[in-house]
């Protein structure tokens, strides 16, 4: 019982960061894992302080806003970025469903990691 108990899991975990992965390809048109576009990348995302790439051209009130990302700040920052972030570039209404910012987070803290899809040193 324990082994189904454990691939049941697996398998939500699975369809988790398959749904995550889905809801990413809407930030691709100014995001990506390993380098900057119009918006800046996301290896190494969990832990970093906003605004703090030192190769990005961040809003004032990005670099001021005194955020750190976790998943906390990464659900209210995705759910309202312009609200949570007064004056921020993100040009982008937010994720209204709390289950696909669950998700889009689950697989950005695994995905964001060094030594997955992002280089060790991005």
């Amino acid at each position: 019982m324990l082994v189904v108990l454990a691939s049941a899991s697996s398998s939500g975990a699975a369809g988790t960061a398959l749904r995550g992965e889905e809801i990413y390809a809407r930030c691709l048109a100014c995001h990506a894992l390993a380098y900057n576009r119009t918006g800046p990348r996301h290896c190494g995302l969990f832990g970093r302080r906003a605004g703090s790439l030192p190769d990005y051209g961040y809003s004032d009130a990005m670099r001021e806003s005194g955020i750190v990302w976790d998943a906390a700040t990464l659900d209210r920052f995705l759910a309202a970025p312009t609200r949570v972030v007064p004056g921020t570039t993100m040009g982008y209404a937010g994720i209204p469903d709390p289950a696909e910012r669950a998700a889009l987070i689950e697989w950005l803290r695994e995905t964001s990691r060094p030594g997955t899809a992002c280089p060790e040193n991005p």
